[in-house]
């Protein structure tokens, strides 16, 4: 097949999910034969850059803005791909279902990864949200396959749009890391410091962990790995209210967040929106113990392999925190169930499979 994955930032992944997904499907495709091309932003490739891992490379221009950069991006790389006669193409995000019809009026099949429901998050106004409610409308309608994530979204578009979809989840099965020289670098020590993953946005609640974990004794770090792109007043309060355990890297990729991930004594996941997120299955393909906000998306992703906690009450987190910190034995129980979750459910090859499956079927 020739197919091309578009609305992502392009790999190598150095952003998100989508970018996750585009890099560990791409390489697999392209291991199995396939011809792979990856549309990317420029700010986040390499213009120069032509081939990652077999596959090729297009980097295109966006308008540089939260609201534009996506729609604006992937309504040029569709124009691009309509020209390169593709196979099939794989399409990430709903905000990009508009664009669904260029593709297909140029005789391309197309795939859309509608990922969450991403007019819930709370940086969106009423504008981005309203727009949102009608992507998902023409999510439901337009593409040739839906590609849903998890399985409550997946209920969603079929309750709210009767429109059917292929659930596929991503890939947690991560390379171990070579050494731990990013924890030197920042004087961590193995299984001794907390660690949340997510980018600074107010619905992954990176404000209200801190908070959290001000309430929890010990002298052990937390460490807040992450940025706020489009929220920088989030992030000062972060550090203006963290105390002196609080530890704050920024956003690290490749071999320094795998060394973070795999070496932690307990991964706090926060989200509250969207469906599988690629750092909590990750952070259990580790082998680590988890502590994740209880929404329906991340219950179904832990199963029994977390400690589920909320923001107030007997199930806050800074109770669930000092109920298991120092409970060795727990948490390698934990860790086992994390470990064998992903292995019977998040592996990349088998993600690779169902979009191959998926992708052989539109062409």
């Amino acid at each position: 097949m020739k197919v091309a994955i578009l609305g992502t930032r392009g790999v190598p992944a150095s952003y998100g999910g989508f970018e996750t997904l585009a890099e560990e499907l791409g390489r697999r495709l392209v291991d199995r034969g396939h011809d792979v091309t990856v549309y990317g932003r420029r700010g986040f490739v390499d213009r120069d850059l032509k081939t990652f891992l077999g596959m090729s490379l297009v980097v295109l221009p966006r308008i540089a803005s939260k609201h534009l950069e996506t729609v604006t991006h992937t309504l040029i790389s569709a124009v691009h791909a309509v020209l390169k006669s593709y196979d099939a193409v794989l399409v990430c995000n709903a905000a990009n279902a508009p664009w669904v019809r260029i593709l297909q009026l140029g005789g391309i099949p197309v795939a859309l990864n509608v990922d969450g429901l991403e007019r819930k998050r709370r940086k969106w106004g009423l504008a981005g949200r309203c727009y949102y409610r009608v992507c998902e409308r023409l999510a439901a309608a337009l593409p040739d396959t839906i590609i849903t994530d998890a399985a409550v979204i997946q209920r969603y578009y079929r309750r709210s749009y009767r429109a059917p979809s292929r659930m596929i989840a991503y890939g947690g099965d991560l390379e171990p890391p070579r050494g731990t020289d990013q924890l030197a670098a920042l004087g961590l020590k193995p299984s001794d410091y907390v660690l949340y993953v997510s980018r600074f946005e107010p619905e992954n609640n990176p404000d209200r962990v801190v908070a959290a974990y001000s309430k929890v004794g010990g002298s052990r770090p937390l460490v807040m790995l992450g940025s706020a792109r489009y929220a920088p007043d989030l992030e000062a309060r972060l550090r203006d209210v963290a105390d002196r355990r609080v530890v704050f890297p920024g956003a690290i990729y490749g071999e320094g967040y795998r060394q973070l991930l795999f070496n932690c004594r307990l991964y706090i996941h926060a989200t509250e929106v969207g469906g599988t997120h690629p750092a909590l299955v990750e952070a259990m393909g580790a082998g680590r113990p988890i502590a994740y906000y209880d929404t329906p998306e991340n219950r179904e992703v832990a199963g029994g392999a977390g400690l589920s906690f909320r923001f107030s009450g007997d199930r806050g987190l800074e109770n669930v925190l000092d109920s298991i910190l120092e409970q060795p034995e727990r948490l390698d129980k934990l860790a086992s169930r994390s470990k064998a979750q992903v292995k019977e459910r998040y592996c990349w090859d088998k993600v690779a499979d169902a979009y191959e499956h998926v992708l052989g079927e539109l062409c």
